[in-house]
Parts: C-alpha cells; structure tokens; sequence
C-alpha cells in the first residue's frame, strides 16, 4: 500500500532557491490565501500529491491542503501559485491533521472526504476536463426566475472572467453528492521552478523518507545503521 509523509524540516542542501515552500498561494481573485509550508509526496516514487498550505491564522485549523494539479504559476506575483478557491470554498474542507498521515487508513478516509467538498456544488466544470469555473449570476439562477446583476450579493464586473470562460464552452453544474469528478495529483505544466523542486524529491526520495517506520522505502529501524551516502547511492 502507497505510503504518504511530508518534507517536514528537509532541505536540499544548497538548492533552496528552487524550493517551493515559503511561495504564497493566491485565488484567481487575487486573495492571498497562505503560503506553502511543505508538501505531502508518496515515498515510494517521490511524486508530490498535495502542498500544505499555511494560512498564517485567518483558518480555525490554519493549515489547508491543494492537489498538486491544481496548482497554476500566479500571473501576478513572480514565483508563487494561483488555486481555484476562496477563503469560503477553504473553509469547507475538513480540517488537515498531518498526523492522519501515519495510518494509511486514516489518510484515505480524509481523502475521500476532502474530495467530497471538490466535487459538490456550487462548482462549475467544463465539459470534458476537470477544470473548476466560477459560475456567473446568470448561470446560478438559470431557471429560478431570478435576474439582475446583483442577485447572491454579485456585484456588477465580478464575473468578467467566468462570463468570459461560460462563452468559450458549456459548462455543467456537479450537483450535491455526484461521483463524477475525480481529483488527479499528477501535476505538469506548474513551471521550471515546481519541476526542479519535483525533480529534486523524486532523486532524493529515500533521504526524505527516511523517518518513516512503516512504508515500502523501508522501516526506520532496519535502515539505522545506513548513512545518508548509502541512501545517496541507492537512488
């Protein structure tokens, strides 16, 4: 079984510039939202499935997490990252606990729950992909009788962007409780400052991991007597 853990204190000695915790994450809104704090990779292969998104206190929980794949370069702020969320769309995650990282049983089961608050509406996706949209007014009240610029509190110019994306293709509402949106953790496409750090943790992998006491890299206790060289050179 697939075993998770975080980078925690790790550094790649010397290459901190390309590393991507310390980068603050924004909506598409432009609401800062936090910064990364660490990252939560497989073990086994070094592939980062999501970052650990540190509020800086506006959360109850503080910290939050976001899939990799949702991850975009910020087209406003050089070296950090843009997420389709909101501060209220944050808030209706369950609260992270690194700790249910230790039991994999844990882990799956605020996966599966985490997920939930991704795939029930109100959110948007386009037709044939993954990607989240804000609806517009017009789309939200589609077939309620209600019209106006400012139902729901919108205020007239807040949607340009979603009225401009509802142009370009259909769109379809996720209803509450549909099974139908997956959440993939395979991120690309983030840029050369993300590859580099991904890059560097898939090489360094077993040094990363080696705190860990019960997944496939290997249980702590039968790797004690290695040196981090040793470990250097089984990569």
């Amino acid at each position: 079984m697939s075993h998770y853990g975080t980078l925690r204190n790790f550094r790649f000695s010397g290459q901190d510039a390309d590393d991507i915790r310390g980068s603050h994450i924004y909506s598409l809104n432009d609401e800062k939202l936090g910064k990364i704090d660490d990252v939560i990779f497989e073990h086994a292969t070094g592939e980062i499935n999501y970052v650990v998104v540190d509020t800086g206190g506006w959360l109850s929980s503080k910290k939050f997490i976001v899939p990799a794949d949702r991850l975009r370069p910020s087209t406003r702020h050089k070296d950090d990252y843009e997420v389709p969320l909101n501060r209220l769309q944050v808030e209706s995650f369950p609260p992270y606990k690194e700790s249910e990282l230790e039991s994999p049983e844990k882990w799956s089961d605020y996966e599966n729950r985490y997920r939930s608050k991704w795939e029930t509406g109100p959110v948007m996706h386009r037709v044939a992909t993954d990607r989240n949209i804000t609806p517009t007014t017009a789309q939200m009240t589609q077939g309620t009788g209600a019209t106006g610029p400012g139902i729901g509190g919108a205020q007239p110019g807040a949607s340009r962007q979603a009225d401009a994306e509802a142009a370009a293709g259909p769109v379809r509402v996720v209803p509450p409780a549909a099974d139908s949106v997956t959440i993939s953790n395979s991120a690309s496409g983030i840029g050369d400052r993300w590859d580099t750090f991904q890059s560097r943790l898939r090489e360094r992998r077993k040094e990363a991991a080696m705190g860990c006491q019960t997944c496939s890299v290997g249980p702590a206790s039968e790797r004690s007597t290695e040196s981090v060289d040793t470990v250097r050179k089984a990569v």
